[in-house]
């Protein structure tokens, strides 16, 4: 089992304009003064569940074992949904059951699922519309203290999962679709290395072509810099993701295309 390590990392929708991140930062300084704390993003779109377990994902692995992730994108704060702690082999997640760890349940072989139920892990408060400072903060930092992990509640077998979309296969066709789009408006699809390969494995006799929106994509460059400023070219990225991009512009914008947009290749 994971032994806690005093780094905490923190993801919301907060932004940086108000107090609340730094309400959360004072909740678990306040109960480990020694913890590090590490901002991955404050920035996912309002409400968007999705995108911040797309965030999670793309990064915890890159943590050193024993990191504890606070999650919090969290419609449902104040309501009967359930405050979580998860355990995989390497790390532990805080975060409200709304979806935003089903990556983590889908990729991680040995996970452990509690409702944080202690009422020591929650701040006294007046109102129940921030679990972020009074809960899930908190429950973080006496979780880097060695508190063990029974004392936070009962294991269940049951939490929300986002649906996971898969490509789908149509005649010699890959279809798939835009997951994310990153700040510098590159589309980052959910087609893999390993989904390309099969459709080469299939079309051997010519490169193979990405369709998006009305735009038509022959083969795939390495890198950025073999982009053209003009037009649009794919790639496969650090994660293993087909991905669309125009060299030093924003493809989302010259293509007119967003998240959810379709992809197909051939």
């Amino acid at each position: 089992m994971p032994q806690p390590l005093g780094l905490i990392t923190l993801l919301t929708d907060f932004g940086d304009q108000d107090s609340f991140v730094a309400s959360m930062k004072g909740a678990i300084l306040t109960i480990n003064p020694h913890a590090s704390i590490v901002d991955i993003s404050h920035h996912v779109p309002a409400h968007s569940v999705e995108a911040a377990a797309y965030l999670l994902n793309s990064c915890y692995r890159y943590f050193p074992e024993g990191t504890v992730h606070v999650a919090v994108v969290d419609p449902g704060v104040g309501s009967a949904r359930r405050p979580l702690l998860v355990k995989t082999e390497r790390c532990f997640f805080v975060g409200p059951d709304n979806g935003i760890f089903s990556s983590i349940y889908n990729l991680e072989d040995e996970v452990d699922i509690r409702v944080i139920e202690g009422v020591k892990y929650r701040l006294e408060s007046v109102g129940h519309t921030f679990d972020g400072r009074d809960l899930f903060a908190p429950s973080a930092a006496w979780l880097t203290k060695g508190e063990p992990l029974s004392s936070f509640g009962r294991i269940i077998d049951d939490p929300i999962a986002l649906p996971i979309l898969e490509p789908s296969r149509q005649g010699n066709r890959l279809v798939g679709l835009i997951e994310h789009v990153d700040r510098f408006g590159n589309l980052i699809s959910n087609l893999t290395l390993q989904h390309l390969e099969e459709v080469h494995s299939i079309m051997k006799h010519r490169q193979l072509s990405v369709r998006i929106g009305e735009q038509i994509i022959e083969g795939l460059v390495v890198n950025y810099s073999e982009g053209m400023a003009d037009q649009p070219s794919a790639l496969i990225n650090s994660d293993g993701r087909l991905e669309i991009f125009v060299k030093e512009a924003p493809a989302a914008d010259l293509l007119k295309v967003g998240k959810g947009a379709r992809i197909e290749v051939s």
